[in-house]
């Protein structure tokens, strides 16, 4: 079949939830992607970051098949003996007291949301049903029916309500924001250390030591959502080390799996994760054998491969290059690590360059309508970041 022939189909048949470039993928491999016609593309999305350690790694690979052969699922109503493995893993890499796996983040965002309430309730003496969280504008942390109702994007709230209470909003960046809106019933703020589907917003320098200052103060909980961020996109395993802090719930998953599968993760402590009891909390897939196994692979083969200092080293590279690209449509470029943007002046379409990319065999995708995203796997080479940016400098003149 055609590529035209996919497409058609699945307009046909698909629920019109996303807009995707007219490319059909049918295979990938480390930094590049092929579609059915055969054309080869740099892969700048890197499926939201859930690729960081490239397409189809051969070890991550050679993980979930070994495992598929043994044991997939249990349930959690029996153990087995992957999950405690990457339990120690996981909370040794993390300096993390216990981890609990989920599948998908936006199902980890539901769970710390349950988790810090949960503490407010018991440990810190907040009146039942009073709980509150902060977030911040322009968040992104999924799409579940929680999550939107404190969502800032009309177009994901549109009518979905009635929403869940408990959230305030506050805008990001400002630490004295923060100050200012913690009340009694405040059990937590939730931020994202970068945020990355507002378009690569970067906090002031020294923010997220503000916060932590913030939060230990007032008893209130900090919650990093690492989902896009975390796991070596920034160029350090977590984006929090960038600020030297550690928060109290750290969320991570897309790299976590390598894009083998999806696995997701709550990090934390004994005196937030361990009010958890049997029945209150669970899922029959999080921590399955097969998922931690490819997990336990994923997370090995970031660090062995050296692929962490790979994407400071060459994010930095790339943003400088792409900072040397003079035109009068480019607004700023911004990044840290391989996590950059490029944000066009208003009027100018993001779309219409991503599809220009497309055709010179780069693949990126628009956020906003004038944000263009760039974030390859973390196993790029300055070759190939060099053949990038002609393109791309092609496309601009």
């Amino acid at each position: 079949m055609e590529s035209k022939e996919f497409i058609n189909l699945e307009d046909r048949f698909g629920a019109k939830n996303y807009k995707p470039l007219d490319v059909v993928l049918s295979r990938g491999e480390g930094i590049w992607v092929w579609d059915v016609d055969n054309n080869k593309y740099l892969d700048c999305l890197s499926a939201y970051s859930a690729v960081n350690q490239g397409h189809c790694h051969p070890k991550i690979y050679k993980a979930m098949m070994d495992q598929a052969q043994k044991l997939t699922l249990t349930s959690r109503a029996f153990r087995n003996d992957q999950l405690p493995l990457l339990y120690e893993q996981l909370c040794k890499l993390t300096d993390s007291h216990k981890m609990l796996p989920m599948n998908s983040g936006a199902e980890a965002v539901e769970t710390v949301i349950k988790c810090a309430r949960k503490w407010g309730y018991e440990s810190k003496g907040v009146a039942d049903g009073q709980a509150e969280i902060i977030v911040c504008n322009d968040n992104f942390h999924g799409r579940t029916l929680s999550i939107i109702g404190f969502s800032t994007d009309e177009n994901a709230r549109q009518n979905f309500g009635p929403f869940t209470p408990g959230f305030k909003t506050i805008p990001f960046g400002d630490a004295k924001a923060l100050e200012q809106a913690i009340g009694p019933d405040t059990v937590a703020f939730m931020v994202e250390p970068v945020q990355g589907e507002a378009g690569v917003i970067i906090p002031p320098r020294g923010y997220l030591q503000k916060v932590r200052r913030i939060c230990t103060q007032n008893n209130v909980l900090l919650i990093l959502d690492e989902i896009q961020t975390g796991l070596g996109r920034t160029g350090k395993l977590l984006a929090e080390e960038h600020d030297g802090i550690q928060a109290d719930l750290t969320l991570i998953g897309k790299a976590l799996s390598g894009g083998f599968y999806p696995v997701s993760a709550v990090l934390s402590n004994e005196a937030v994760l361990g009010l958890l009891q049997p029945g209150q909390h669970g899922s029959t897939f999080g921590g399955n054998p097969l998922a931690c196994a490819v997990a336990r692979a994923s997370l090995k083969v970031l660090l062995e491969e050296n692929m962490i200092e790979n994407a400071e080293k060459m994010g930095a590279y790339f943003l400088a290059e792409l900072k040397k690209i003079q035109h009068h449509s480019i607004k700023e470029v911004r990044g840290i690590g391989l996590m950059i943007a490029i944000e066009l002046e208003e009027g100018t379409s993001a779309r219409a360059i991503c599809n220009s990319l497309m055709k010179m065999g780069i693949l990126c995708k628009e956020t906003h309508t004038c944000i263009i995203r760039f974030a390859p796997p973390l196993i790029i080479k300055k070759e190939d970041i060099d053949w990038a940016v002609d393109q791309i400098k092609t496309i601009f003149a």
